[in-house]
């Protein structure tokens, strides 16, 4: 189920405070099993960040905006017991690691981060569908061939829906066409296999504060999405642990979709303060997922 289009009349800004990441070795406690975190980060033309002399990044100060959240087709008490600061917490810690600073003054903020969160949709495969199951018993039968047809392509849709909310769109590209029999056919059946399993996901995109407050104008800096399979996994508990490996491609461009297993960690955070509501210009918000481009 796609999600519809709303757009809210105002957007909820907070700070955070005293961030700091203390890491810890645990595992996984959902069946013990270790798993790999996709990314991928892209950034705007015209953003590059700056540097200080000893190779670090020069700091920019942010502050967070509440995108929303999309829910899956199935209950899931790991997310929807976390609310938008509780996620601005964990966050806050990676994002400092990168020089990411929470902002103390809108005056001479940078970034307006905006943070969307959620289980995807995975769609279900043709092979277990009663469309599937009704054309074995009639093979030769017109409409039991359309309907199976029309289900196929509903699949590639949900697929390619995941795939750009996930950060999966740049192999998306890569990887149509006929490949049979190739490895990239075997990378495009292991990466269909991701996307048709429901995944956690969040993704950050980063706007230009000022131009946002002042002028109405969005204007679109960086983003990063990250994600990890639902199946044995807790978002509550394994969000640190993604975050952080994410973080390095904050303000990065991945250069297409990355996977590693991600660092174990725990993210412990300070106060969070709001800052109030300002007015908007059009930015994707709850229920309308922002997609890769």
């Amino acid at each position: 189920m796609k999600p519809s289009a709303s757009t809210p009349t105002r957007i909820l800004i907070v700070m955070v405070f005293g961030v700091y990441l203390v890491p810890t070795l645990y595992p996984f406690e959902f069946g013990g099993v270790n798993d790999v975190a996709a990314v991928s980060g892209r950034t705007g033309d015209d953003y590059v960040r700056a540097r200080l002399e000893d190779g670090s990044f020069k700091a920019e100060s942010y502050v967070f905006g509440k995108g929303g959240v999309w829910k899956g087709t199935m209950q899931d008490s790991t997310t929807d017991k976390l609310n938008f600061l509780e996620i601005a917490h964990v966050i806050a810690g990676p994002l400092a690691d990168q020089n990411y600073i929470p902002s103390v003054d809108p005056n001479t903020t940078r970034l307006l981060i905006m943070v969307y969160w959620g289980t995807t949709h995975a769609p279900e495969h043709a092979s277990n569908s009663a469309e599937y199951e009704n054309l074995q018993i009639s093979p030769n039968d017109p409409g039991k061939v359309a309907a199976v047809v029309a289900e196929n392509q509903m699949r590639e849709n949900d697929d390619k829906l995941n795939a750009m909310i996930l950060g999966y769109d740049s192999w998306w590209g890569e990887s149509s066409g006929d490949f049979r029999g190739t490895a990239l056919d075997l990378r495009r059946r292991d990466l269909l296999d991701e996307l048709e399993q429901n995944r956690y996901f969040v993704v950050l995109m980063a706007y230009d504060f000022h131009l946002m407050w002042k002028e109405k104008k969005h204007k679109l800096l960086w983003e990063t999405r990250f994600s990890i399979r639902q199946r044995y996994h807790d978002f509550g508990k394994d969000l640190p642990s993604m975050a952080q490996y994410a973080s390095q491609y904050f303000g990065q461009d991945s250069k297409g979709l990355v996977q590693k297993p991600i660092p174990l960690g725990h993210v412990d955070v300070g106060e969070v303060k709001s800052l109030g509501e300002v007015p908007p210009p059009q930015v994707p918000t709850t229920g309308n997922l922002p997609k890769g481009h």
